[in-house]
């Protein structure tokens, strides 16, 4: 009895296999592209820290049946009077399981749960590049995904004509970047 797990019930009683089931099958980096155009005179301006801006773009694509491809592209850029600093450039990706999920459930899921799991990895993947270009690393605010959905699912309702067609890009918008 205490092996059985209270959640998951066992097979015994029945096969059912008409619950709703969600599973990451795999995370990946699909690009990325990080650049220190000024060094090494970077390392020796006195300027103020630098201006950061942060970008972010959810791009989701059926990669099989019941299988969705989930990118997560993130744009990091610091300037300053004298130049840039570094930009990294990020896409990373995640494929998702899916089985028994309402079609009005897929959407939500998609655009805001799949990207806040696969935000914290994409934050190291962007925190260790720039330390590997001689800065201190950058640890991005966490982003509320299930907001930016919202707010976009209210602006396409409010503006259905200013929404694009099915191009599976979703662009929430983003705050300006936040401070390292």
């Amino acid at each position: 009895m205490a092996d059985q797990d209270p959640i998951i019930p066992d097979n015994e009683g029945g096969d059912d296999n008409s619950a709703p089931q969600v599973a990451t099958i795999a995370q990946y980096i699909k690009d990325l592209s990080v650049e220190s155009p000024n060094s090494p005179q970077v390392f020796q301006w006195q300027a103020q820290p630098p201006q950061l801006d942060v970008q972010f773009h959810i791009n989701v694509n059926a990669a099989g049946e019941d299988v969705h491809e989930v990118t997560l592209k993130i744009e990091v850029s610091a300037k300053t009077e004298n130049g840039t600093h570094f930009l990294v450039d990020l896409s990373y990706a995640g494929l998702f399981g899916f089985r028994n999920i309402p079609e009005e459930s897929l959407a939500p899921f998609l655009l805001a749960e799949a990207p806040r799991l696969l935000f914290p990895f994409a934050r190291q993947v962007i925190a260790e590049a720039i330390q590997n270009c001689g800065f201190p690393p950058l640890l991005l605010d966490p982003i509320d995904f299930g907001a930016a959905y919202m707010a976009q699912a209210d602006a396409a309702v409010q503006n259905p004509a200013a929404i694009g067609g099915e191009t599976g890009d979703a662009t929430p918008p983003t705050d300006e970047a936040p401070t390292a």
